[in-house]
């Protein structure tokens, strides 16, 4: 069976590169996406001394207590390598190594972090042009493919689209289990760092709102419309999409527009980063032959693969979708190196396809592309 624990992940050599003397690469990303396996595989490959800690540890929280050079040193007992597993546990840590990188010459500090609240605010300001600062997402397609023969990826793909990318889901041989795996998941991991988060009482609600969310999944969202079918204001509603975002369970896709008359660019589209995750929210895991939302499953996944493909290979892009108020549309518009390029998600490939006319007469010069599943491959490793 696949082991997630021997997956090389595509983001350790940057890494490893941007280790350096006096910086903090700081490597965020949702709880169960492969953090500490990562730490590790990282360390198989470091030949100096480390000193590893873990900011859960009641211990190293009172260790980083006394915030002082010469407590630091003894800390390290001559050691310039410092990994700190979920430091924004540690009280005021961003101060804490700001001092250790200004004045231990030659340290290099690893820390990581569930989300981007929890290690961003507590290391955002102190850490100016000190640090790099590195996502970790659930397995890529371009990681299945050492693992994964050719022959079965097909099949295993279409299984993705039902269950995610979670690595552990690759120990789990039966779908009683792969469900039980995602229901934890949901509520005992990521739901409690959300309310975790500005003492969030309201878990109930954001539950519903991942769910209204779920099912909307390729459309415009109004959070107006939100707060309306929830019961609360459509502020409250844009804060909780925030920290929904910032804990990695959704992100934004704002509308295209050069300020032609017609084109929408006010609306937003809210896409989950992990399959699994949307369908266990609308109880739903059937696989994808007995489903009618099988163009939801493909847009929201290959969107996520084509996000994590774009930062691993440190992309620079803008990504939009492009609606016109006559009901012309393109998925996902990429704004690149000066020229546009426009993509349609479809799953079945013999689907016929056209560019709409709005776009082409507006946009002569820009690309267009159709994703299927037989051609999605090059797209997205």
């Amino acid at each position: 069976m696949e082991n997630a624990n021997y997956v090389k992940r595509t983001i350790k050599s940057q890494i490893l590169e941007y280790l350096l003397p006096n910086k903090v690469v700081v490597l965020l990303g949702p709880r169960r996406v492969g953090k500490t396996v990562l730490i590790h595989q990282i360390l198989d490959e470091i030949t100096e001394p480390y000193l590893l800690l873990n900011g859960e540890d009641i211990a190293t929280r009172e260790l980083f207590a006394r915030r002082s050079v010469q407590n630091f040193l003894q800390l390290l007992d001559g050691k310039l390598m410092l990994i700190i597993d979920e430091a924004q546990k540690i009280p005021d840590i961003g101060n804490a190594l700001k001092l250790m990188v200004d004045e231990i010459k030659g340290i290099k500090i690893l820390v990581t972090g569930s989300s981007a609240f929890d290690v961003e605010n507590y290391t955002g300001e102190p850490l100016t042009g000190r640090k790099y600062t590195f996502n970790l997402y659930a397995l890529s397609e371009k990681e299945y493919e050492p693992i994964q023969p050719l022959l079965v990826r097909t099949d295993k793909m279409r299984e993705r689209l039902v269950y995610g990318n979670y690595p552990e889901l690759l120990q789990l041989n039966n779908k009683a289990r792969k469900n039980k795996y995602l229901n934890e998941l949901i509520n005992s991991y990521l739901l409690k760092d959300i309310l975790a988060f500005q003492n969030i009482k309201n878990s109930d609600k954001i539950v519903s709102l991942l769910r209204l969310l779920a099912f909307q999944v390729g459309s415009t969202v109004s959070t107006t419309e939100l707060g309306r079918q929830l019961g609360m204001s459509g502020d409250t509603v844009t804060k909780y999409l925030d920290l929904l975002s910032k804990v990695f369970i959704i992100h934004r896709l704002g509308g295209f527009s050069r300020n032609l008359r017609k084109e929408i660019a006010k609306s937003n589209k809210w896409y989950f980063f992990d399959n699994g995750i949307r369908n266990i929210l609308i109880a739903n895991l059937n696989p994808i032959e007995l489903r009618n939302d099988i163009g939801a499953l493909w847009e929201n996944y290959i969107i996520s693969e084509r996000v994590k493909h774009q930062q691993y290979t440190g992309m620079i892009v803008n990504n939009y979708f492009w609606r016109t108020y006559d009901q012309q549309e393109i998925d996902w518009i990429e704004d690149r190196g000066g020229k546009l390029y426009g993509y349609e998600f479809k799953w079945n490939p013999k689907r016929k396809t056209k560019i709409p006319g709005g776009w082409t007469n507006n946009y002569p010069d820009a690309e267009h592309t159709v994703i299927h599943s037989e051609n999605y491959t090059e797209w997205v490793t």
